[in-house]
C-alpha cells in the first residue's frame, strides 16, 4: 500500500505502460494492491517484462487506435479478475513539428495523432465503462498535457489532441453515470525517454518554474494516485507543472 491509499483487490488497465509515465503509474498502482493490465503498441518485450515484475499483472499488446485493442484490454481484466475498477489512458503519440512551423504539419500528422490520442482514448474508455459501472468506485484518469491548456507542446496536432481529451474528460464525466469518476492529469515537461534529448527545454523549465525542476515520471504517477484517492472529484483536469503556468 502506498501512503494511505489501499486499492487491494482492485483491477486497472494502464495503456502505454511499457515506459515513462505509464511504467511509473503501473508500478504505483500495483504497490497499492491492484491487479494491472499492462499495454504497449510496439514495445512487447518491455511490456511483458513489466507485467512479469509486478505482483499481479497481465500483458496485452495492441495499439489503442485499433478498436480490437480496447476490447482485448477490458476482456483481459475481466478474465483475470472478473472486474475492472480503473483505467489510466496514458498511450499517446506526437509528431515533433515546431508550433511556429504551420506549413510543416501534414494530414498524416493529424490523422495519426488524433486517432491515437483522442479516438483511442475514447475507444478504451467506452469499452471499459460497463465494467467500471459495476465497481463501487470506478474511475478513469486521462493523461493529457499542459499543451492542451496553453499554447505550447511538441506539435500543433499534439496540443490540439490533448485539449480535445481534456474536453472529452469533462463531457464523459457528466454523462458516464455514478459511481464512475473521470478526470485528467496534465503534466508539464516530464523526464522520460520521449524527452531525453530536450536539453534546452529542460533548462528553460527548471529556470522558470517555481519548483525549479522538471517533473519525474513518479511525480505524475503520484498525481494520478491523488486523483484516484479523491472520491468526490470528477470532470477536472489537474495541471502538474511545478508551477510553470504561474510565470509563463
Amino acid at each position: 500500500m502506498r501512503g494511505n491509499v489501499d486499492l487491494a483487490g482492485r483491477a486497472v488497465v494502464v495503456t502505454g505502460s511499457s515506459s515513462g509515465i505509464g511504467v511509473a503509474v503501473a508500478r504505483t498502482l500495483a504497490s497499492c494492491g491492484t491487479g494491472v493490465v499492462v499495454d504497449s503498441a510496439r514495445s512487447v518485450d518491455a511490456g511483458q517484462r513489466l507485467a512479469d515484475e509486478l505482483p499481479d499483472a497481465v500483458y496485452v499488446g495492441g495499439d489503442v487506435a485499433d478498436p480490437a485493442t480496447a476490447v482485448a484490454l477490458v476482456a483481459a481484466a475481466d478474465e483475470r479478475w472478473g472486474r475492472l475498477d480503473g483505467l489510466v489512458n496514458n498511450a499517446g503519440v506526437t509528431g515533433e513539428v515546431p508550433l511556429h512551423d504551420l506549413a510543416g504539419v501534414t494530414p498524416d500528422h493529424w490523422h495519426r495523432v488524433l486517432t491515437v490520442n483522442v479516438v483511442g482514448t475514447f475507444l478504451v474508455s467506452q469499452a471499459a465503462l460497463p465494467l467500471l459501472r459495476q465497481s463501487d468506485d470506478g474511475w478513469i484518469v486521462n493523461i493529457t498535457s499542459i499543451a492542451g491548456v496553453r499554447p505550447t507542446g511538441s506539435s500543433l496536432p499534439y496540443a490540439v489532441s490533448k485539449a480535445a481529451v481534456d474536453h472529452m474528460t469533462a463531457i464523459m464525466a457528466k454523462f458516464a453515470g455514478a459511481p464512475v469518476r473521470i478526470n485528467a492529469v496534465a503534466p508539464g515537461l516530464v523526464d522520460t525517454p520521449w524527452t531525453e534529448t530536450w536539453d534546452t527545454e529542460r533548462q528553460l523549465v527548471a529556470a522558470a518554474a517555481p519548483l525549479r525542476r522538471t517533473a519525474s515520471a513518479q511525480d505524475i504517477a503520484d498525481a494520478v494516485l491523488g486523483v484516484v484517492a479523491s472520491r468526490y472529484l470528477t470532470g477536472q483536469t489537474v495541471v502538474v507543472d511545478g508551477g510553470l503556468g504561474l510565470v509563463v
